[in-house]
Formats: C-alpha cells, structure tokens, sequence
C-alpha cells in the first residue's frame, strides 16, 4: 500500500489483510509466496510474518499428521534464505522454533536442522539458536501446559547443550569468521537460560565453563593485536557469563574466581575503553550477593579483586592527553565523544560505589588521597595560573571522591581530615577547580559534623562564582547548595551577608543556577528562630517579586517568550523558598511564614488572571500554591478562601490540569476528621471539590479525551482522594454517575498515564461496593482496623455498576485485547476482578457478550467458551486470583496477536533497503 492512498482504502485494506491472515487459507498462500521466484523482497517478508503468526496462534487448524510435512517445508525454505534477507530468515528461524516447541514428537530438533542446513549455514544455524531459548521463555503465547512447556525446555536446551557447545566454541576460537557475533549471541542466550542455578542448569555450567575459560587467551591475544570487535564480543561473553552466575560465584567463590578475573582483565586492558561497561552489572551483582551475611566467604576471596577493580576505574577515569597543539582540545573537536566520555565517567563512578560495600569507604577513598598526595609531590612544585602538568592524574582521583561521597559516613575520621585541606589547595586549572567543588560539595554532611573545615571550603566554594568558566561557576551553584542544606545551622548567623553576596550573583548565573543557590540559602533563612522567619522571608522573596512583576509587565508587549519563561522561573524561586521554609508554631498562632504568603498572594493571582494562555506560568504559580498548603498544612486558613477560589476559576477559564493538581493538596489538609479542621471547612473543600469536578465535566462533553489527556491523569488522581476522604458524599452524589461515565469515555485512549489514573479510580470505587474498601481514615479509633463500608454506600455502587457496567466491561476488556499499553494490564484485570467479585453473574454475561462481539477470528473457536468455564468454577470456589490470572493471560494472548498482526500490515510500508 501506498502513502498516497486513501484513508478508507487503507482500512478496507487492513481488514482484508487482517482475515487472510486468520484463515485457513493462509498457510498454502504464503508458502506458495515464500517459494514463488517472482513475488517481491517485500511480499515474501510479509508471508513469512504471517507463517510465524500462523504456527504460533493456529497450529490447530492443521491436522496433526500434516506437521511432519509443514516442518519440511519450513527446513526448506530456511534453507534456500539462509544468506538472507536477513529479515526474512530471522521470521523462518522464529517459525521452526515455535514449530519445534509445539511438535513435542520431533525430538532430534537440532540434529535435523544442522543436517538439513549444512555446515555453510553457521549464521543460518546460529540464529536459529540463538531464538530458540528466546521463544521458550516467551512461550506463555504457546498453546502448551506449563508441564509440557518445562519438559519441552528440557529436551530443547539443556539436553542439546553440549551439541550446541561444540559448534560455538569452534566459532568463538576464530575471529576470522563471520559468524563470530553469531556464536556470542547464541552462548550469551545460553547463559541466561542457565542462571537459575538449580541441579540441571549446574550441571550445563560445569560443561560450560572450562570450555569458556579455555578462551581467555584469545582476550589477550585481541587487546595486544587491537582487535577490537573480538575484544568486545569476549568481554561480553564473559561478563554475560558473570551475571547468569552471579549466585554459583558467590556459593563457590574459589571455583569460579578464574571467571571473575578474566573479567577484571577484560577491565584491565580496555585501553580505548570501548568494552568495559559490559561489565559494570557484572560488578555491581557480584556486590549485591557477597555483602550478603550468607557470602562472608565469598567476601574474603574476591576483595583483592575489588581493590584492583579501583585501581584500573580509577585510571580508566582519566581524561585523554591531547595530540595537538591546542591543550584543551582533549577530543580532537569531537563533542559526541566527549558527551560519552563524560557519561562513561558517571557509570565508573557506580562502579566505585560498589568496591566502596566491598572493602569499604576507608581503603577506597585512601587510594585516591594517595594518588592526590602523589600527584603534589611530583608535580605540585611545578603548577602554574597558566600550566599545570599532568593534570589528568589529579583530576581523576578528584572525580572518584566525588563519585563515592555517597558512600562515605559523616563520621569518616581517617581520610577526609587529610585530604580536605589538600583539596582547597589545588591549582586554579578549569577542570581540577570544577571537579574539587563538586567534590566538596558531596562531603557537606561531613563539614556539618566537623565545623573547623567549613570555612576554607566556603571561601572556595563562593570564589567559584566569579571564575571565568561557565562550568565552574554551575558546580560553585550546586555545591553551595549542598551547604546551605546541611550545614545552616553553621551559616544561620550569616543570614544577612549571605543575602548581600545571594543578590550579587543571582543576575549573573543561568535559571538552574539561581535554583541550586536559591535553595541553598532558603535552608539557611528557614534555620533561624520563628521571629526573624518573616523578616528574613520578606528581605530574601521582595527583590524576586519585584523583577517578576517587571518581567510580567515587560511579557504584555514582548514579541517572544522571554519574559513570560522568566516569569515562570521566578515564580519556581518563590516555590523553592516555600519548599524550604516550615517554620514550627503552635496551633492558633500565626505563622510568619503564611504571613508573608498572603501579601503576595494577591499578586500571584493577578499574574495567573492575566496569563491564561502561558502553561509555563500556570503550572509554576500552581505549584506554588499547592506547596503553600503541603507546607504550612492547616496554617494556611487565613488564606483558604481566597485560594480556593482562585483554584476554582483559574481551571475553568484555563482548563489546565495543573489547577486541579493543586486543588488535590487542599482536599487532602482539609479533610473530614484531619486535625484542627471543623466540619464546616471540611464541607466547604467539598463543595469546592464538586464545582472542580463539575467544570471538568462540562469540558469533556465538549471535547474528546484525546484531547485532554493530562486533565484526564490530573482528575482522576483528584478523585482518588476524594474517594479516601470523602467517599460516602462521592458515592451518594448525584456527581458520581457522570463521573463514571468519564471515567469510561477515558478507556478508550492509549497514553499510559491518563488510562493507569482512571483505572486505579475505577479500582477503588470499586472497592466500595465490598465489605473492605481501598480507604482510610483521620479516626484515632478506627486508624489501626479496616474502615467500615456501610451497606448503603455498596448498594450504591452496585446500583451504578448495574447501569453501567457493561459498557464498562467492553472497554476495558477490547482495551487490554486491543489498544491498552502492556503496563495497564494489571490495573485493568484489576477492574474485572472487582466487578467479578461484587457482580459475579452480571459480569460473567458482560464478558461473554463482549467476547461474543469481537471480530470473527479474534478468538479460536472453543476459547471464549473455556475462557468462560473457567472464570466460572474459579468463581463458585471463591479462587478470584485464579480468575485475574485466566484475565490476564487471555487479554496477554489477544494482545499479542494483534500486536504480530499489526507488525507484519506495517511490512506494506517496509523499505526495500531494510531487506537487503
């Protein structure tokens, strides 16, 4: 089909497409494509798709004696594709896999298919071995028992593990041959299927793993000839290898520790550093087993292995020495590398972390304060302003504190006392001072225990602000928060100075700086005592209010966003001191800072009435507002009123969701029974609640759901909380039937966010018309047992359930077959369980008559009678997880059908390119 056809066309042409590939007639019609000489690359990739479609879901229309004949000519035309297209064969290769897992007669499967092929097929053959294992563990799709699945695993893999061996051992010795990534693919897929480690995959492993270790020479021999594609796919295999067998190495460390240094050599001589972060999930599960109490022994054994791991991470940290002229060009102008280099850094880092449990903070951070010492007394004496030699060396173990600070205690007593000092010593060189204040901004809960090292890193710290490099200047910003955060109660006594200095960098540094800098000495004004709060507020917030009323008068006539995006930024200011600033009062007694809130309240609201188009200033002003309430909580009641109202007009002059999202923190501070509130506020946020979820309905008669789908996520998770707080007025509204009918409307949309929010909705209301609902409550009685469900409230629910629910079951279940992300599946089961446990009779005809409604050939003839069988005597036994499982596994099945059907319609739009 072409791009330029019609739309109607087009559908009618899917549908066509659609019932050939679930008739009968497909099997004769797409081997006579396969084998015609003059159908095209792309009709053939097409049948083949369709054949896998067909062995997979309709092996049953073809009588059993028929299957000798289907795998003959499935060898057959494997055999005559086995150069390719590539595209082409991998289909085939998939189509005898799930053949062979289906025709459990056929018990000499890789005997057959070598001897077919031939020993020039290798790829051919190795593809097919590498998707066998991979259509076995996927083989829930399989019409099989999970009895018959298991047996069948057996004789597929482990019983043929030693034929396989052979043949890929004998590819992994050549480098020359071009089945080489063949071979690691398919050994790769062997070792994951071996990693459960049980008697019969123990016994594969003790046949594997001479044989694999019987290959490290060959790492050797491709580092030292730079052969970097054999160097790569060795490593893999080895560190591939180590996860599968992560819990064999830590139960028998001293018999798999060759395993665990060819990996570490595989580190080791990674020179260009091209293949070592195959290893990293090597190292960290290693980590994660033997800090285990179980694995002391495994502890003991691989702990020099760990050291040396530091070591060559820590080498392997260090940046390029430039070739040319130009010191600071390190990549040769190559910005993609150095992006990679930069993020490659920050997994070693990981890394680090990892030996840091093993042989712990102290030793690690002393290899790097000994590689700083080192790099002072050699080279120390010859740093310049404008030269400092060697400075790779130093920068490196700089960057490595940096990466384990996480790690350290802020009772360190050894290490940090040593090399702090050291550190605001280091020579003024833009990466050594960018990476010595992000260093010490990760020892900054240290610093808070040991105050007499808080002002020499300060004055670092802070001069970074002026420094020439833009990147100095970001770290200066983040670190500072870092202090700010930990150590204010060291700094409350600076408030006013740090003011003087906060006003003089602010203008110079970008958004994100002002943020980290903002939030920094936010944590410092909120550790001063509650009557300096206001007045420490005000002098810090007024200059920010000020440039972002001139930034919102400047945005009127603006010609570009500029101005509305500095609005917005500002406005984040305002939040973050919000954020930080809770100071504690007595209940009753003003609080300072909900003082200071309400005076710029009214000029929040003005700014929110007059950019009803800015989603950048709506979302950040009601970002403020709902941490206002999650801060000051119940302080704010001064100020309710007014919010409210705001809330309430701003969403239905704006019709962003970003209001209801804030409307969702004064429900829940509000609530009946939350404490200090009385029940006539409580019911006055209800009312409120009711107008919001009004408005909202009113836009969805007007629009479709796909056109709101962030409204949608935002009321519904609105709505989650009003069933906890206030489901016995919910329930009983005259709202709440509407409400479920949106909630409805909503399953028909594809986007996960939107549909999981309704779907947990619907889940809980649910919950309702059952003794045990999804609730809970303010009441000190009742807190520690499960919420009681009046009877009325569950007739109510089944009396909406009753009007509704079948509309309701064809969504969600045509959802999960068709159109629903795979993620949603649980929640979506979730809802058919609940209606099956409230409504059992009920549902049970729903579900047959949406069955009975789906496209001929969506379900095999006797399925949705099964299906049906099933749910009903799991049902009259009370075995409701069994009935979501039957739920899940049937929507799983159809969902992947459509989902093979829709790819192989795509191959109309295949390029000819891709299939060569």
């Amino acid at each position: 089909m072409q791009s330029n056809v019609e739309r109607s066309q087009k559908s009618q042409a899917h549908e066509y497409l659609e019932k050939f590939q679930k008739s009968p007639e497909a099997w004769t019609t797409t081997n006579a494509m396969l084998s015609s000489s003059e159908a095209t690359s792309e009709a053939k990739l097409f049948a083949a798709t369709t054949m896998k479609g067909k062995i997979t879901y309709d092996l049953d229309q073809l009588p059993r004696q028929s299957l000798p004949a289907l795998r003959t000519s499935l060898l057959t035309l494997l055999n005559a594709f086995r150069e390719g297209p590539r595209p082409i064969r991998t289909q085939l290769c998939v189509c005898l896999a799930n053949l062979a897992i289906q025709m459990t007669e056929w018990k000499d499967v890789l005997q057959l298919v070598g001897s077919t092929l031939g020993v020039q097929a290798g790829d051919c053959i190795l593809e097919f071995l590498k998707i066998l294992p991979e259509e076995v563990t996927e083989g829930r799709k399989i019409n099989l028992s999970e009895d018959e699945l298991s047996t069948r695993t057996t004789e597929l893999l482990e019983d043929n593990a030693p034929q396989v061996l052979n043949l890929l051992t004998q590819y992994s010795q050549s480098s020359l041959d071009a089945s080489f990534e063949a071979a690691i693919d398919c050994m790769c897929t062997i070792f994951k299927d071996t990693r459960d480690g049980d008697d019969e995959s123990m016994r594969l492993i003790m046949i594997i793993y001479p044989r694999l270790l019987s290959l490290r020479p060959r790492l050797v021999e491709a580092a030292e000839s730079e052969d970097l594609d054999t160097f790569k796919g060795l490593t893999r295999m080895f560190a591939e290898a180590g996860e599968a067998w992560t819990v064999m190495i830590a139960r028998l460390p001293s018999d798999f520790r060759g395993l665990v240094e060819t990996i570490l050599e595989c580190c080791a001589r990674d020179r260009d550093r091209e293949a070592i972060s195959l290893t990293f999930l090597f190292w960290y599960e290693l980590k994660q087993m033997i800090v285990l109490e179980n694995y002391k022994e495994a502890l003991q054994v691989y702990s020099d292995v760990f050291s040396k791991l530091v070591d060559i991470m820590v080498k392997h940290l260090e940046y390029p020495t430039p070739e040319g002229p130009d010191e600071n060009d390190l990549f040769d102008g190559d910005r993609e590398q150095e992006e990679r280099f930069r993020e490659f850094r920050h997994q070693m880092g990981d890394v680090l972390k990892d030996c840091c449990d093993v042989i712990t903070v102290t030793e690690c951070l002393g290899k790097a304060f000994n590689l700083i010492r080192q790099w002072i007394a050699r080279w120390g004496s010859q740093a310049t302003g404008s030269q400092v030699p060697h400075w790779q060396e130093l920068e490196a173990p700089l960057f490595s504190m940096r990466a384990m600070g996480r790690k350290v205690s802020p009772e360190e007593n050894m290490v940090l006392k040593q090399v702090i000092p050291l550190i605001v010593q280091i020579p003024d060189h833009e990466k050594l001072r960018f990476q010595a204040i992000m260093a010490l901004g990760r020892y900054t809960e240290w610093t808070a225990q040991h105050p007499e090292f808080l002002q020499p890193q300060l004055n670092f710290v802070m001069s970074g602000f002026s420094h020439s490099s833009k990147e100095v200047v970001r770290a200066a910003a983040l670190a500072f928060r870092f202090f700010g955060t930990d150590c204010k109660k060291l700094l409350q006594d600076h408030v006013i100075q740090l003011h003087d200095f906060y006003e003089s960098v602010f203008e110079k540094l970008p958004p994100a700086s002002q943020e980290e800098l903002t939030e920094g000495v936010a944590c410092v004004v909120s550790a001063q005592p509650v009557d300096n709060i206001y007045p420490m507020f005000k002098l810090y917030c007024d200059p920010i209010m000020k440039r972002m009323m001139s930034h919102a008068n400047g945005a009127k006539n603006a010609q570009d966003n500029s101005d509305s995006l500095a609005v917005a930024d500002h406005m984040q200011l305002l939040t973050i001191y919000v954020q930080n600033i809770q100071p504690y009062v007595d209940p009753g007694v003003e609080n300072p800072a909900v003082k200071y809130c309400q005076e710029i309240l009214p000029v929040m609201s003005a700014i929110a009435e007059n950019f009803t188009n800015s989603v950048p200033i709506l979302e950040t002003v009601c970002r403020c507002w709902r941490n206002m309430v999650l801060s000051y909580r119940t302080a704010v009641l001064p100020m309710l009123s007014t919010l409210a109202q705001q809330l309430a007009s701003g969403f239905q002059n704006t019709r962003q969701g970003c209001f209801l999202w804030a409307t969702d923190s004064v429900l829940r501070e509000f609530a009946v029974g939350a404490e200090f509130v009385d029940h006539a506020t409580s019911q006055a946020i209800y009312t409120f609640f009711e107008t919001q979820a009004i408005a909202f309905l009113r836009i969805m008669n007007s629009l479709p759901p796909n056109e709101l789908p962030d409204v949608i996520e935002d009321f519904f998770r609105l709505l989650i909380d009003a069933l906890i707080y206030y489901h016995q007025q919910f329930i009983s509204a005259s709202i709440c039937e509407p409400v479920i009918s949106a909630a409805i409307s909503t399953l028909t949309l594809q986007q996960y966010a939107p549909l999981t929010a309704t779907l947990h909705f619907l889940r809980d209301f649910l919950s309702y018309g059952t003794n045990n609902p999804n609730s809970s409550s303010f009441d000190d009685e009742r807190r520690d047992s499960k919420p009681r469900n009046p009877p009325e409230i569950q007739q109510a629910v089944k009396r909406l359930i009753g009007l509704q629910g079948e509309v309701l079951v064809q969504r969600v279940l045509t959802g999960m077959i068709f159109h629903f992300p795979r993620d949603c599946f649980a929640d979506a089961s979730g809802v058919l369980l609940a209606l099956f446990e409230i409504m059992p009779q009920e549902t049970s005809i729903w579900v047959k008559a949406t069955v009975g409604m789906l496209p001929a050939g969506t379900v095999k003839n006797g399925e949705a009678e099964g299906l049906m069988n099933s749910i009903g005597q799991n049902l009259q036994s009370g075995e409701l997880r069994k009935v979501r499982i039957l739920q899940i596994h049937f929507g799983d099945g159809m969902w992947r059908l459509e989902k093979d059907l829709d790819d192989s319609r795509l191959l109309d739009f295949a390029s000819p390119a891709s299939l060569k």
